[in-house]
């Protein structure tokens, strides 16, 4: 069994990009925009627990935001289990992680983030 925990440089800068314009986007009130910006951390960090964790975190947060029940909903269980899935490597590739999408299904990673996936 392969456990992952350790987030490779390689995605960092991207993962933060993601993240730095999530807040920048939500910041702004555009939301469409920023949630987008979360799934695409939610794809480069899925693999790892803490990075995976903190995305679902902060998609709770933002379903508080706007006022999303179902988002709000959605987001516990993933928050809670969502992490020991990518510790023990057992993630749905490519989900974006919102309640929009089932928990358990692999979704077609975009392709400029599958160069970058690939690179690290």
């Amino acid at each position: 069994m392969n456990f992952n925990y350790k987030f490779p440089d390689g995605l960092r800068p991207y993962y933060e990009k993601e993240l730095s314009e999530f807040r920048m986007k939500l910041n702004a009130q555009h939301y469409q925009l920023a949630w987008r910006h979360l799934e695409r951390a939610h794809i480069i960090g899925q693999a790892f627990p803490f990075q995976h964790s903190y995305v679902h975190w902060l998609m709770l947060n933002f379903g508080f935001k706007i006022k999303d029940f179902k988002e709000i909903v959605g987001q516990i269980p993933r928050l809670l289990v969502g992490g020991v899935k990518s510790f023990v490597g057992k993630i749905p590739v490519g989900n974006t992680g919102g309640a929009n999408v089932p928990p358990l299904q692999p979704m077609e990673i975009p392709s400029d983030l599958q160069l970058i996936l690939e690179k690290a």
